[in-house]
């Protein structure tokens, strides 16, 4: 995995080993943030489960503000410390170790910072819809802001979150990407 645009560009990334994290694979990587084109740029990132960084150090290495990635995997999370000290980007990124289907008081904010949300969770397990009400609970999603989510079919965005407006769908082999505005 590498990262495909900006100032890192064509820096690999360290990767975790096991089946417990799926990395996004770097064609979707791709075809995410060529439709984000230059909505990254002066944005405040919020990467949930975030693996190995990939999607967040992306949008660091493409002109975000700041950057937030969480995840509640210890190996996850070193594997992201080890990227982001490679790439010298500790301004710019913060890495919580947190759970995120409990709740994400750890971002809970006064004031709403984040306009672009990534959001992987592992398939199969239930937390699309916990870590989108989890994520509505912490206010700290900015009016209007752009939330992806990767997930499967068997697992789609859920009927009855009416803060949420799906503008986008689309699918790459077994994953489908939802683009959605938050609206509050």
């Amino acid at each position: 995995m590498r990262i495909i645009s900006g100032q890192l560009r064509g820096r690999k990334l360290f990767s975790i080993s096991g089946s417990r994290t799926r990395p996004t694979a770097d064609k979707v990587r791709e075809s995410i943030f060529n439709i984000l084109s230059a909505r990254i740029e002066n944005t405040v990132v919020l990467d949930l489960f975030a693996g190995t960084g990939a999607l967040g150090i992306e949008a660091a290495s493409r002109g975000a503000l700041g950057v937030v990635c969480i995840d509640d995997n210890p190996i996850a999370v070193r594997a992201i410390q080890k990227n982001v000290s490679a790439f010298a980007i500790e301004n710019s990124v913060k890495i919580i170790k947190w759970n995120i289907s409990r709740n994400l008081n750890c971002i809970r904010s006064p004031q709403p910072i984040y306009n672009l949300v990534f959001m992987d969770p592992p398939y199969g397990r239930g937390l699309v819809k916990k870590a989108l009400k989890n994520l509505h609970r912490s206010q700290s999603v900015k009016q209007g802001a752009t939330l992806i989510v990767e997930h499967t079919e068997q697992e789609p965005i859920p009927d009855g979150l009416p803060f949420l407006d799906i503008t986008d769908q689309r699918k790459y082999g077994k994953t489908l990407v939802s683009f959605l505005t938050y609206m509050v």
